[in-house]
C-alpha cells in the first residue's frame, strides 16, 4: 500500500477482517491514531510524518529473539568476533590495515566459522569415527540455517547449506572462504571484500566513519575510528584477560554483563587477534617485559584451546610461542608456568558448553588449531 508521494505503510490488522488502505487517511471518518469514528478501528506502525511508533516490527521476531537468549545463554554482542578483530588492526585516525598484515584475512575467515558456531549455526558432524580424524579434518554441517542478521555470516552459511550433500571439514571450508584453492569449481565459494565489508558494518553501526584519502596515483576509502570508547572497551578486555596475575578470570575481560559465552568470545577474540598479528596494536601501552609477557601467556591460551578437549594440550605450543619461550628462560624470568594460569579460563569456558561433548565448542577448538599453525601456512 502506497501513498501518493510513493512511501510504503505497514498497517497490522485488527479482529476485523475488512482493510483499510492508503487513500482512506483522507476520508472524514479517520483519525490520526487510527480509529474511526463509527467503524472497526485499526491501528498502524506508525510513519517518520506520524506520531506513535517509528519502527513496525513482527511479535514473532521478538518471541524468537527470547527464545534464542534463553537457550543459548544470553544476547548477541553488538560487535562480531571479526569486527573486534578488524577493530584492533585498524588504525584509529589513518582508518586502513597494515599493508604487511598477510594473516588477518585468513584469520578474519576462521572468526566467521567460530561466529557461526557460538550462534548455533552450525557444528561438527556427529559421528563416532570422527576421532579417527585430527579436529581440522572433521566434517562440519549447518545445524540452524535461519539468518543471523549479520551480511557475511548469513553468506556464509547459505554456501554451507548449499554443500549440505558433500560436507567438508573445517580446514576445506577456511582455505575455500579465504580462496585457497586450486579447484576451479570453488571458486564460488570465496567470500569477497570481507575486511572492507566488516567495516562498512562498523560505519552502520556507529564505530567507523568513512573518508577518502589519496594515495599519490589512486584516492582510496578509508575508515577511521569514530567511536573511540568501543575500541578502548576491545582493547581493555584483551588487555585484562592476557595480564592477569591469577588463574581467574578478571571481570574487566568480559563482555556485558548477559551477553551469549562471555568467556568464551574472550578467549576467541584474544586467540584470533593474536593468529591475525594484530596485537600490537592493543598492547601499544605496556612495557617490553609486559608485552613479552602478554604474548606468552596468547600463546599458552591457543595452546590449550587449540585441542579437544579444551586444556588437553601436551604439546609446546606454536613455532612462535617456543621461540618466545626461548627467550624468557634466557633471561631469567621467574614467572609462572603458562599452563597452570589458563587452568581457572579452560575450566570457566566448560562451564559454558552444553556437556562434555558439545559439537559446536569441538569445531571452535578445530579452527583455533588452523589458526595457531598459520604463521606455518603462510
Amino acid at each position: 500500500m502506497t501513498t501518493a508521494a510513493g512511501l510504503s505503510r505497514r498497517r497490522v490488522a485488527t479482529a476485523s477482517s475488512s482493510s483499510v488502505t492508503a487513500d482512506d487517511t483522507s476520508s472524514p471518518g479517520w483519525h490520526s491514531n487510527g480509529s474511526a469514528s463509527n467503524g472497526p478501528v485499526a491501528t498502524h506502525a506508525g510513519s517518520a510524518f506520524e506520531g506513535g511508533n517509528k519502527i513496525a516490527f513482527d511479535p514473532r521476531d521478538l518471541d524468537q529473539d527470547k527464545e534464542d537468549t534463553a537457550r543459548h545463554g544470553g544476547r548477541m554482542p553488538r560487535l562480531t568476533i571479526m569486527e573486534e578483530v578488524l577493530l584492533l588492526g585498524l588504525k584509529d585516525k589513518h582508518g586502513y590495515l597494515s599493508f604487511w598484515n598477510d594473516s588477518i584475512s585468513y584469520a578474519l575467515r576462521g572468526c566467521i566459522l567460530i561466529e557461526l558456531a557460538l550462534r548455533r549455526r552450525i557444528a561438527l558432524v556427529k559421528d563416532v569415527n570422527r576421532r579417527r580424524n585430527p579436529i581440522p579434518d572433521r566434517l562440519v554441517e549447518v545445524i540452524d540455517d535461519r539468518q543471523t542478521g549479520e551480511t557475511i555470516l548469513d553468506e556464509a552459511l547459505k554456501m554451507m547449506k548449499a554443500q549440505e550433500t558433500d560436507k567438508l571439514t573445517i580446514t576445506s571450508w577456511i582455505d575455500l572462504l579465504s580462496g585457497e584453492t586450486w579447484n576451479v569449481m570453488k571458486i564460488g565459494y570465496q567470500l569477497k571484500q570481507v575486511r572492507e565489508r566488516l567495516a562498512k558494518g562498523l560505519v552502520d553501526k556507529g564505530v567507523l566513519r568513512t573518508e577518502k584519502r589519496n594515495f599519490l596515483l589512486f584516492d582510496m576509502a578509508t575508515h577511521p575510528v569514530a567511536d573511540v570508547r568501543t575500541k578502548e572497551s576491545i582493547i581493555t578486555r584483551v588487555v585484562s584477560l592476557l595480564t592477569a596475575s591469577t588463574s581467574t578470570v578478571p571481570h574487566s575481560a568480559l563482555d556485558k554483563e548477559g551477553t551469549q559465552y562471555r568467556v568464551t568470545r574472550a578467549v576467541c577474540l584474544a586467540c584470533a587477534a593474536y593468529a591475525a598479528s594484530v596485537l600490537d596494536n592493543a598492547f601499544g601501552r605496556l612495557t617490553y617485559e609486559d608485552r613479552e609477557a602478554a604474548f606468552q601467556r596468547c600463546d599458552e591460551v591457543l595452546a590449550e584451546f587449540a585441542c579437544w578437549p579444551f586444556g588437553s594440550n601436551s604439546g609446546p605450543g606454536t613455532a612462535s610461542g617456543r621461540r618466545r619461550e626461548a627467550v624468557r628462560i634466557g633471561m631469567g624470568s621467574s614467572l609462572p608456568s603458562g599452563r597452570e594460569s589458563v587452568l581457572g579460563l579452560v575450566q570457566e569456558v566448560k562451564k559454558e558448553m552444553n556437556g562434555e561433548e558439545d559439537l559446536g565448542f569441538e569445531l571452535i577448538a578445530g579452527v583455533l588449531e588452523v589458526l595457531s599453525k598459520l604463521d606455518s601456512l603462510l
